[in-house]
C-alpha cells in the first residue's frame, strides 16, 4: 500500500462531471512489420505478459473515509486485464476524421474509480491496413514524462517480442478496512502541522526571493500574472462532450528553426501553437484584448527520479505573444519570458507547489470543484490562462507494439472549466505528433486550429530563411 502524494490527490478531486482528469495518448501502428499475424489477443497477451513493468495498471484507489485525507493504491485483489484491454473499430474509410470521432467519444468517458484507473482501446479499421491504440491513464497516476516512460516500457525497439520476466511475483494487498484506513490518516495527520510551519517559512522565502529577482531582471517582459489572461470564446463552462484532432509536424524544421534563433524547441512549439491560435480566432473575427496566455506544464522529475511514477511536476504561465503581428518577434518574446519564468521557478524550487497540495483536505477540494462547474462560475470572471500547452520529448528512435511499427504518437492531454483547449505535443523519430483536445460546445471546429499549425510553422521558416536544403543537417540517421 502507498499513500498518493498531495498532487496526485489534487487530480482526482479536480475530477467533475464535465472535466475527466485523465491523459489519453493514440498512437497509430502498422501492422504489416509484425512477424506473427497480429491481433486483439495477441496484444492482450503481450500487455499482460508486461504488467509488472507498469506498475499503476494494478493498483486500485483505496478512498479514506468521509475524505479526510488522501486515498492509498493497493495491489487489486480483483485485478482482471479484460476489464482494461478492449477492441473496437472505426468506420470506413477509417480516415482521420472517423479515428478523431471516436477518440472525442472515448475520451469523455470516465474511468472507473472501483478498478485500476486505466484502460487500452485497440482500434481497427483505419485505412492504408493500419491500427491504433488509444491508452488512457488518470493524471492522479501518471505525469506526462512518467507516462512516456511507461509507454516505451511496454513497446520493444524491434518487431521481434521481447520477453520480460518479473524478479519475483506480484501479490495483491488485502483491502484494508475502514477503521485501518482512519488509522494510518490519523498517523500522517499527525505530522502535517510540522510540515505547515516548513511550508510556509520556506514558501516567504521564496516570495521574497522572487521580489528581489523581478526588481533586480533586466528582463523586459515577465510571466503573466493568474487572471490576467483576455477572455475568449473557449474560456468558459464547459460540457462532457470532447471533440479531438491531430497532425504531425517536421521535427527536422523546428530544429533548424532553433538553431538559427538560439531559441528552444519548446519555444518554438508554444510560438506555433500561439500563432495558429491567434489565425483561428482572426478567422472568427474575434480579437483578444490582450495577449494569450498559456499554462505550460514543467516536470520537476530529477536524474535519480525518471523511474518514479506519479506526479512530478508544476506549471508555469507564460504569454503567447499573439498581439504581436511578426512571427520572429512572438518567438523572441516567448523565449524572454520563458527564461524568465524558469529562473523563477530555480528561485521558488522544485518542490514547493507539491508540498502545499499535501495539505489539501480531498472532500472539501472535490465538492468545490463540482459547486465551480455546477454554477458555471468560469463564465463570470476572467480565465486564469487560455489554453494549456505541453510539450514531451519522446523517443529518436522506432516502437513497436505486438511487432508493429508505430507510426505516430499523439498525445491527449485534459481540459476543464474555463480552459476549452488542450494543445499537447510529443516527439517521435522525425516528427512532432500534436494532439487537440477540445469541448465541441466552445469550439466548434478543432481541425481548423490544427491546420494553422502547419501554416505557421511554414510562416516561422520562412522568416529565418529554413528551406529544405537547411533539414539535412537534422535528419536522423537511417
Amino acid at each position: 500500500m502507498e499513500r498518493l502524494t498531495g498532487l496526485d490527490a489534487v487530480f482526482l478531486a479536480l475530477e467533475t462531471p464535465t472535466s475527466h482528469m485523465h491523459v489519453a495518448g493514440l498512437a497509430v501502428f502498422d501492422p504489416s512489420t509484425a512477424q506473427v499475424p497480429w491481433s486483439f489477443e495477441h496484444v492482450v497477451a503481450v500487455y499482460e505478459q508486461r504488467l509488472h513493468l507498469a506498475p499503476p495498471f494494478r493498483r486500485r484507489l483505496a478512498p479514506v473515509p468521509l475524505g479526510l485525507h488522501h486515498p492509498l493504491w493497493i495491489e487489486d485483489p480483483d485485478f482482471d486485464i479484460r476489464n482494461h484491454v478492449r477492441h473496437t473499430a472505426v468506420p470506413a474509410p477509417g480516415g482521420p476524421d472517423e479515428v478523431a470521432n471516436l477518440v472525442g467519444r472515448l475520451s469523455a468517458l470516465p474511468l472507473d474509480r472501483s478498478r485500476p484507473l486505466w484502460e487500452i482501446w485497440v482500434i481497427e479499421g483505419l485505412e492504408h491496413g493500419n491500427v491504433a491504440i488509444l491508452s488512457k491513464v488518470h493524471h492522479a497516476a501518471i505525469d506526462g514524462a512518467s507516462g512516456n516512460e511507461l509507454t516505451v516500457a511496454l513497446l520493444d525497439l524491434s518487431p521481434e517480442i521481447e520477453q520480460h520476466e518479473p524478479a519475483e511475483p506480484w501479490q495483491p494487498d488485502r483491502i484494508p478496512s475502514e477503521v485501518e484506513l482512519l488509522g494510518y490518516a490519523a498517523t500522517s495527520l499527525a505530522r502535517q502541522p510540522v510540515r505547515v510551519a516548513k511550508a510556509l517559512r520556506r514558501t516567504a522565502q521564496a516570495a521574497l526571493d522572487v521580489r528581489r529577482m523581478g526588481q533586480q531582471s533586466s528582463a523586459s517582459m515577465l510571466p503573466p500574472a493568474p487572471f490576467a489572461a483576455p477572455r475568449t470564446s473557449f474560456n468558459t463552462a464547459l460540457t462532457p462532450r470532447r471533440s479531438f484532432a491531430f497532425t504531425s509536424l517536421d521535427l527536422r524544421r523546428v530544429k533548424a528553426i532553433r538553431a538559427a534563433t538560439g531559441c528552444t524547441v519548446n519555444d518554438i512549439v508554444l510560438e506555433l501553437c500561439g500563432g495558429a491560435l491567434r489565425r483561428y480566432l482572426d478567422d472568427l473575427g474575434e480579437v483578444p484584448d490582450g495577449p494569450l496566455v498559456a499554462m505550460v506544464p514543467v516536470s520537476v522529475r530529477s536524474d535519480h527520479e525518471r523511474d518514479s511514477l506519479g506526479n512530478k511536476v508544476t506549471a508555469t504561465l507564460t504569454t503567447l505573444a499573439t498581439d504581436l503581428d511578426d512571427p520572429g518577434d512572438r518567438l523572441k518574446t516567448i523565449h524572454e519570458v520563458m527564461s524568465e519564468a524558469k529562473a523563477q521557478q530555480q528561485v521558488i524550487g522544485a518542490d514547493t507547489l507539491q508540498e502545499w497540495t499535501e495539505f489539501a483536505a480531498p472532500a472539501l477540494l472535490g465538492r468545490a470543484a463540482r459547486l465551480y462547474t455546477r454554477t458555471h462560475l468560469a463564465n463570470t470572471h476572467r480565465p486564469l490562462f487560455n489554453v494549456t500547452i505541453s510539450n514531451v520529448p519522446g523517443p529518436s528512435f522506432p516502437l513497436f507494439s505486438a511487432g508493429a511499427q508505430m507510426l505516430a504518437n499523439y498525445p491527449v492531454g485534459p481540459i476543464f472549466d474555463g480552459g476549452g483547449l488542450n494543445m499537447t505535443v510529443m516527439s517521435y523519430r522525425d516528427q512532432l505528433d500534436v494532439g487537440l483536445l477540445a469541448c465541441p460546445d466552445v469550439i466548434e471546429d478543432v481541425w481548423d486550429i490544427a491546420d494553422h499549425l502547419h501554416a505557421e510553422l511554414e510562416e516561422l521558416a520562412t522568416a529565418f530563411g529554413v528551406d529544405e536544403a537547411d533539414l539535412t543537417a537534422f535528419s536522423r540517421a537511417s
